[in-house]
């Protein structure tokens, strides 16, 4: 698959610098109801989605620097597979891919991500400038599944990197390429009843 370079989701972000409340205890689930194009995206409230069907899923945070985008992208290999793209990726031709939009972009790092129903390939980096004047961290993971082929890539503020990472890793580990996966991995679910 080829990277993707979404101009549209770095200055999507360009809200103010509010820091990032603890994970929401109510979390919003989004899923798809096209038989072709299944996913399961689940994201903690405040954050808010918008897109959808062909279009690529945006999920905001309306108070602080955090946007995450899940896309369906078209499939060139069959094989692909994350642990041969892992193995293959090229972390100049990433930086150089994400350049103009991300300027001084570099891969911090890279490895598999665990979605709820499959592997990714996920590399991460941070940029020393943007479209909207912040240097910005960019996580990016992308798997192929049933021939589908998923891109889930998140952009915040380098700055709340401590607020911001863990929602965008609660988002990437509920991420499923099916329609009916339940959540959530990494949450514990909290009861009013007392204790037997």
């Amino acid at each position: 698959m080829k990277h993707n370079r979404t101009l549209a989701a770095a200055t999507g972000i360009a809200v103010a610098l509010a820091s990032i409340p603890a994970m929401a205890q109510n979390i919003n689930v989004t899923r798809s109801v096209l038989e072709g194009l299944p996913y399961t995206l689940a994201y903690p409230e405040p954050m808010q989605a918008s897109g959808g069907g062909d279009d690529p899923i945006i999920v905001n945070h309306p108070n602080a620097p955090l946007q995450c985008e899940m896309s369906l992208v078209p499939v060139e290999d069959t094989g692909w597979t994350a642990e041969t793209a892992l193995a293959s990726l090229n972390e100049a031709e990433v930086a150089a891919a994400w350049a103009e939009t991300l300027p001084g972009f570099a891969v911090t790092g890279k490895g598999l991500a665990a979605y709820q129903d499959t592997t990714a390939l996920l590399y991460e980096g941070d940029s020393t400038g943007s479209p909207i004047d912040l240097p910005l961290t960019l996580v990016h993971t992308e798997t192929v599944s049933n021939g589908r082929g998923y891109v889930l890539e998140c952009l915040y503020a380098t700055a709340e990197a401590e607020r911001a990472r863990p929602v965008v890793d609660f988002i990437i580990a509920n991420f499923s390429t099916r329609a009916d996966a339940d959540c959530c991995v990494g949450l514990a679910v909290e009861t009013d009843e007392p204790a037997p």
